[in-house]
């Protein structure tokens, strides 16, 4: 199994929980998942990931059962409507990961500390083989917003860890090309640090690997414009084309049908400009016609 990084991708957030800081996105019931599921597929997603414990800054803590549970739920739901779907599970626990394959089948592990909370979660995804996102942060949901301080500017703070990161997963087993890097807008990071940061993404993508950007109605947005997540969809289209630009493989969004319409109208544009620059690239050819 692996993650295509030749054309963008568009990732669903699946949040089979109740406390994510997106309301609308909350799908905890068997109902609600089966219609957010046949949505997200039909509205262009290549990858659903399944999300059992929010995230969001100072997050109440799951128990491993629990979100097990949750992460059962949603992967099963996906396995039961369209087999052959992409599927990857937010989590950092490495037992989650082991049940939910050995379960499923394998699917793509997306976890927030690129496996720092959990020492069991490197060797585990070696042992599967399985595609593996790795995100920077500092900290864990409870504390990482009290811990934004950097040595440095943060686009070197993200790129160096990254360097030092990716050597320990793939000295520990972890393939190459099975990584994805994620520089985890929102966590550990002040809203002038996030916007420094997708200023300098264009370096995390010069790494070779794909990169994922997920800043789908998150507080840089809502803040700076002082609104509220729900009326943080234009934002999150305008930031979003922006991570595309600077070379993101993947958008893991809330909003599937307009971040699908993104990818596709950054292809066309990307054409255009190829075009554009081939013409101008172009030796003027000379004409011996008399006027």
């Amino acid at each position: 199994m692996k993650i295509d990084s030749a054309h963008p991708q568009v990732m669903a957030i699946v949040n089979v929980t109740p406390d994510s800081f997106y309301a609308a996105s909350r799908t905890a019931e068997a109902e609600a998942l089966e219609r957010r599921v046949r949505a997200a597929l039909d509205e262009g997603a290549s990858i659903i990931d399944v999300g059992g414990y929010s995230s969001r800054p100072g997050a109440d803590e799951v128990s491993p059962e629990e979100e097990w549970r949750r992460v059962a739920l949603g992967v099963g739901t996906v396995r039961r409507i369209a087999p052959d779907a992409a599927v990857s599970i937010d989590t950092f626990r490495a037992s989650v990961v082991e049940r939910t394959v050995d379960r499923f089948g394998p699917v793509i592990v997306n976890d927030i500390s690129a496996g720092e909370l959990d020492p069991a979660m490197v060797p585990t995804v070696a042992r599967y083989g399985v595609p593996y996102i790795a995100m920077h942060m500092k900290g864990d949901p409870k504390t990482m917003q009290s811990l934004t301080e950097y040595r440095r500017d943060i686009v070197t703070e993200v790129v160096d860890y990254f360097e030092r990161r990716v050597a320990e997963l793939t000295a520990a087993g972890i393939a190459r090309e099975r990584l994805v890097l994620d520089p985890g807008f929102g966590f550990a990071k002040t809203a002038e640090q996030n916007y420094e940061l997708l200023a300098g993404l264009h370096r995390l993508c010069a790494s070779g690997l794909p990169v994922l950007a997920g800043l789908s109605r998150k507080s840089m947005i809502y803040r700076v414009l002082g609104t509220t997540p729900a009326e943080s969809l234009a934002g999150t289209v305008a930031l979003g084309w922006e991570c595309l630009r600077q070379g993101a493989a993947i958008l893991r969004v809330h909003d599937v049908r307009e971040a699908a319409d993104t990818v596709r109208l950054f292809a066309a544009f990307r054409d255009g400009r190829e075009r554009s620059e081939g013409v101008r690239s172009r030796p003027v050819q000379r004409s011996n016609k008399r006027i």
